[in-house]
């Protein structure tokens, strides 16, 4: 049996054909071409399909079903969307115009979330069924899967995990808050601090290795750590600090089974995860060590969404 699993992004609509052993066999990818009206944008989404299923060498009558993973709030039971601030969508109801075109069951819901239930069901938490992923990118994004099916909450706006504050009355997020987990801990946040200090510190190997301020990346700061520079040391040890505080804040909420961290922060490996475990290990609130939550990296990178979404059919009341 075969699922669709959609991708939808602020630049791209990446489209999957997923088997029922969570494998994607057929891919297409269409640029969202924003802004523009929705019912455009369910033109492309189709199209999108149509390719997919090409590359797979199915027809399209063979899906079972059709997934989306949206930025912003989606109703999975209705397949409208909320709201979504970057594709313009109001109480848009993207689930109906995609049944209209393709003539199959739809479902809706947030980006994070299916890829949070990607992971679950065909990645590093696999087996897993009380599981929490945060993703470390231009935001603090969040995922929470209990007794193996996805949290919202009863308004479809639970999981924003970036937005609980970690520092009281401490730096504006775009949220409108201020001290927010996504304010100190995403990449933005990494390299904005990076710039800082490189800033403050004329003589930082951390100009050397970024070559110009406008060069500088999640990397920048860890390199000249390795190398050996203090103001680099300073940088990471606090973001570190900053992360381990807000996934504790999460461990000492929902106990998880596992803890998954996606995003390209962590391909510093040992260098991100080892202090976290130990942050956690220090900080959590366990009474019992042999059944702490377990911290992992994220393994499907951008296919997660995907596999998430074409599985949403699984979660149908």
């Amino acid at each position: 049996m075969y699922n669709i699993g959609i991708d939808l992004g602020g630049t791209n609509i990446k489209v999957g054909v997923v088997n029922d052993d969570f494998k994607i066999v057929g891919k297409s990818n269409i640029k969202t071409d924003l802004p523009r009206p929705a019912e455009e944008i369910a033109d492309s989404i189709a199209k999108g399909v149509e390719l997919a299923c090409k590359e797979a060498g199915i027809d399209v009558k063979d899906i079972n079903s059709i997934g989306i993973g949206t930025p912003g709030v989606a109703d999975r039971n209705t397949g409208v969307v909320l709201y979504s601030c970057n594709l313009g969508f109001n109480n848009t109801d993207l689930g109906g115009l995609l049944k209209h075109r393709l003539g199959t069951d739809i479902y809706v819901e947030n980006d994070a979330n299916v890829a949070a239930y990607g992971e679950v069901l065909g990645g590093a938490a696999k087996g897993y069924k009380d599981v929490v992923v945060i993703t470390l990118g231009t935001g603090v994004g969040g995922g929470i899967i209990i007794g193996g099916k996805i949290y919202t909450g009863f308004n479809f706006c639970g999981a924003e995990l970036g937005h609980v504050v970690i520092e009281y009355n401490g730096r504006q997020c775009n949220c409108g808050r201020k001290g927010c987990f996504e304010a100190y801990s995403s990449a933005t946040a990494l390299i904005t601090a990076t710039k800082k200090a490189m800033e403050e510190n004329k003589d930082s190997a951390m100009w050397n290795i970024a070559g110009s301020i406008d060069k500088v990346d999640g990397k920048t700061a860890f390199d000249a750590m390795r190398a050996g520079d203090k103001s680099g040391k300073a940088v990471v040890d606090e973001y570190l600090n900053y992360l381990g505080c807000g996934l504790t804040n999460v461990v000492n909420t929902f106990q998880p089974e596992m803890l998954l961290i996606g995003g390209g922060i962590c391909k510093e490996g040992d260098y991100l995860t080892k202090p976290l475990e130990e942050y956690i290990k220090r900080e959590s609130y366990c009474i019992n060590p042999e059944r702490s939550t377990v911290l992992g990296i994220c393994k499907l990178g951008n296919d997660a969404g995907i596999v998430g979404a074409a599985n949403l059919y699984r979660l149908k009341d």
